[in-house]
């Protein structure tokens, strides 16, 4: 295949992926925005394959036959609740392929360069390291939080910001000394010396921030990747991964973003760490809340539900960790089926991930036009019978709005008290990520329903039916 075909291939391919970005904005066209990407990526891929430079073709079809197997196996065994630990981990692959190429790269024989070309060279390949092993340990620890393997617990070790700083101030020297060094030998010691520093970079980055913050911090992930695979694809002169990075890093900077926003936090805040941990912090005004907990049973629920003319349902990550998206559905479908008007209202930051009770509720399937963002729906809750919350909790805590002192203060939430009556399901009354009470539960308004979200919604529909 010609150098020239294998240009407009990657241009295809490139306008593939930005359509595939544009698809996956909206759920009500996400599976045709997945068809382009997975179509985009096998014609870069089998482009490459076929291209000029491509030499040993044995050599790389064993790992990417062995790539697909696994691809394959983990969409068909992987759960769509443990998609965001999953995310994570495939951000963890992209950080380790950046090291590995970048390395590969600096120690090939074949690429000799000299004067500015060697500089420029140098500097792709610190980068691309630098990126990539701050990717790899950092979505490590992303995907050990997610899957409850490690502590959500933020790790505050003292000096901890001045302690990243060093990291920082150290690696620079080292990409200095790297990029001055004219013998190999003495460069793969300042390259793998600034390997291990962007490694607990990465680490202690994620391990300091919190629970709460976790779908940034996947997003944030996200974007690193990209910048790690458009480093790369500087390095290696290939223009498509370079597009193909710059698509992912500045999409997953624009998400951080709109996450951060709608947490009411700083990016940097974000980074600094150590917000939504599980130790309880109490404000002044939290240590008076007044009112009393009105727990209920699944048959009163089913009640409430069935004799209200407007139902709105608020998913959170306790829906997802009890797999009752369906359940959820079957009983929305019940209730629309009598009359009543059943919607959804979704969070930005509800859940693991950006969009995980989209992607729930869309395996459930549930119709698009009944789910509704945050800044969609926050004004009509006044209208709304009852509000249904299945376990969530910081994203409709009152005390955002009407604490300064709380953690949360000023953070963007569902208004479900606003509704004539809520209804909030958890196991316990136990604190959300934040670490934070929520007087909603103590509202004259609200009542409790607690246990397994599975079992009592399915305890709820037995009634319905």
């Amino acid at each position: 295949m010609s150098q020239g075909l294998v240009t407009v291939s990657y241009l295809a391919a490139a306008i593939l992926f930005i359509l595939s970005l544009g698809g996956l904005s909206h759920p009500s066209t996400a599976s045709r925005g997945n068809f382009y990407g997975v179509l985009g990526m096998t014609l870069a891929l089998v482009v490459t394959f076929l291209g000029p430079k491509m030499n040993q073709y044995g050599l790389i079809a064993i790992p990417m036959i062995l790539g697909a197997a696994i691809g394959i196996f983990a969409a068909m065994k992987v759960k769509m609740t443990e998609m965001p630990e999953l995310v994570a981990l495939m951000h963890s692959l992209v950080g380790l392929a950046a090291v590995l190429v970048c390395f590969g790269s600096y120690l090939d024989p074949q690429n000799q360069f000299t004067g500015a070309e060697e500089t420029i060279h140098l500097l792709e390949v610190f980068i691309g390291v630098f990126i990539g092993a701050m990717t790899l340990s950092g979505s490590l620890i992303a995907f050990g939080k997610l899957s409850g393997k490690i502590s959500g617990k933020p790790l505050t070790l003292p000096f901890r910001h001045g302690f990243n700083f060093a990291i920082l101030v150290a690696c620079v020297v080292l990409g200095f000394l790297f990029i001055q060094s004219h013998d190999q030998n003495s460069g793969l010691t300042w390259l793998v010396s600034m390997n291990f520093l962007a490694l607990i970079f990465g680490w202690h980055m994620v391990m300091a921030i919190g629970g709460a913050d976790m779908p940034v911090v996947v997003s944030m992930l996200n974007s690193y990747s990209g910048w790690a695979a458009s480093a790369t694809g500087f390095m290696l002169s290939n223009d498509l991964l370079i597009v193909t990075g710059a698509l992912v890093g500045s999409s997953g900077a624009i998400l951080s973003s709109i996450m951060c926003k709608a947490m009411n936090r700083k990016f940097l805040s974000v980074i600094a760490g150590g917000f939504g941990g599980e130790t309880k912090v109490t404000s002044t005004s939290e240590q008076n809340i007044a009112g009393e907990v009105q727990p209920i049973s699944a048959e009163e629920a089913a009640q409430l539900l069935g004799q209200a003319q407007r139902v709105m349902i608020i998913p959170g990550y306790g829906m997802a960790v009890a797999q009752a998206q369906h359940t959820v559905q079957a009983i929305a479908k019940k209730l629309k089926d009598r009359g009543i008007k059943v919607e959804f209202a979704i969070h930005p930051v509800a859940g693991r991930m950006p969009g995980h009770m989209n992607v729930l509720l869309a395996e459930a399937k549930v119709p698009y036009d009944i789910v509704h963002e945050m800044e969609e729906i926050n004004d009509q809750f006044e209208d709304v019978d009852v509000a249904m919350v299945i376990g969530a909790n910081d994203i409709v805590n009152p005390s955002a709005q009407d604490d300064p002192a709380s953690p949360i203060a000023g953070m963007p939430v569902l208004e479900v008290w606003k509704a004539k009556t809520s209804i909030v399901m958890k196991r316990s009354m136990g604190s959300g990520y934040a670490g934070v009470d929520n007087p909603l539960f103590y509202k004259e308004n609200n009542r409790m329903l607690f246990g397994d979200a599975k079992k009592m919604l399915d305890e709820v529909f037995a009634v319905l039916h």
